[in-house]
């Protein structure tokens, strides 16, 4: 028997409800029921996960599948932290280990019809969003010496770079090398100011309202047309998503970064690119000066095949001056995240061989009308 055969109609309602995955699993190691959520975390639907036995759903030696003999052996409650629950059998393809925290707990739905029901926790939303607070500060920072920057160090550089053009007249063949080598450095370190100067606190109009479907329509545009001629892209969006409060601007600026960073990721025939929207509801952060959490519910992932992050910067990835490009600076995905925070929003990356999904996640119109962005911690 299983468990939707016996738990009443709004009881089950009340479970597919939560955004955390829910699966039970009955004496003879099969699942009896999963929820919405835990549907889509194992890639599956009810039907096909019902058929599985645990050591079908879960890779081999997942300590998961020891906890559950426990439990249904020696009616025992187990509350796991950290566990890698690594790659679902059906899911291989698609999705890799992620860490997440576990709550087993035995449970009769009739006398002798004993199930282990587990609840699983995914560590990564609120292990990113802290890091994202961290990434803003920095970014914050950033922002203050390039104020600095622009006063201390442009102004000098235009005079220099008059004074070298004033010189190359009246210099010989050889002269006239060191006056255009000195116009070009300066001009490369007044670009890299520039892109400094980015940082500074915008007074963009972050109030109109924005679809962000059509930006990464244009984005993918741009691309295809351009830098990413030689990837597929493909689109997998919810049309019911409503606008978002921002900058269209900054947003395409956002999105046009990720996908030219993603697009130089992958290489030969067979890149790709996916643009994905999604409504996820359940994802709240918690801000100063607000009475209740602000919900996140709007996610948009740029999802490639390439190479993947490197595993010494992934902690570090969204931090000012850090990148992998031999000829990079350093700033862009820092922008980006400062942009995000800007709107209310978080962005967190997830990446292996194979598969790296940047997700940026806002707030709906209602939460952003608060003016409080994440920046504000």
């Amino acid at each position: 028997m299983s468990v939707t055969e016996t738990t009443a109609p709004n009881e089950k309602a009340l479970l597919d409800t939560l955004p955390q995955p829910v699966v039970s699993i009955g004496n003879n190691r099969h699942v009896t029921y999963a929820n919405f959520a835990a549907q889509e975390f194992f890639g599956s639907s009810l039907n096909l996960l019902r058929r599985q036995h645990i050591v079908d759903v879960l890779p081999f030696g997942s300590p998961v599948i020891s906890l559950i003999e426990r439990c249904l052996d020696n009616n025992l409650s187990f509350n796991e932290y950290g566990i890698d629950l690594g790659a679902p059998v059906q899911a291989l393809a698609a999705t890799t280990g992620r860490m997440v925290d576990l709550h087993v707990t035995p449970t009769e739905f009739k006398p002798g019809d004993r199930h282990a029901l587990i609840v699983v926790q995914p560590r990564s939303i609120a292990h990113h969003i802290d890091r994202q607070l961290t990434h803003r500060g920095a970014a914050r920072s950033v922002s203050a010496m390039s104020a600095m920057l622009a006063h201390e160090i442009k102004n000098p550089l235009s005079g220099i770079k008059g004074a070298a053009q004033l010189l190359e007249g009246d210099a010989g063949p050889d002269g006239v090398e060191l006056t255009r080598l000195i116009v070009s450095e300066t001009d490369r370190i007044t670009g890299l100011v520039d892109q400094f100067e980015q940082f500074t606190e915008n007074h963009a109009d972050l109030d109109s309202p924005v679809n962000v479907h059509a930006v990464l329509e244009h984005v993918r545009l741009l691309a295809s047309n351009g830098f990413g001629k030689h990837v597929r892209f493909v689109e997998k969006y919810d049309p019911s998503l409503p606008e978002v409060k921002g900058n269209k601007d900054l947003l395409t600026q956002v999105f046009l970064n990720l996908v030219k960073n993603a697009s130089e990721a992958t290489g030969g025939n067979k890149a790709e690119i996916k643009l994905v929207s999604s409504f996820r509801p359940g994802v709240r952060l918690s801000v100063p000066g607000r009475a209740r959490p602000v919900s996140l519910p709007l996610e948009f992932s740029i999802i490639d095949n390439g190479s993947g992050v490197p595993e010494d910067i992934k902690s570090h990835l969204f931090d000012p001056f850090v990148t992998t490009k031999s000829n990079g600076t350093g700033l862009g995905l820092a922008l980006v995240a400062k942009i995000i925070g800007d709107h209310g929003g978080t962005i967190e990356c997830n990446s292996e061989p194979g598969r790296t999904e940047f997700c940026v996640r806002l707030p709906m119109i209602d939460e952003a009308a608060s003016g409080v962005s994440i920046g504000d911690k």
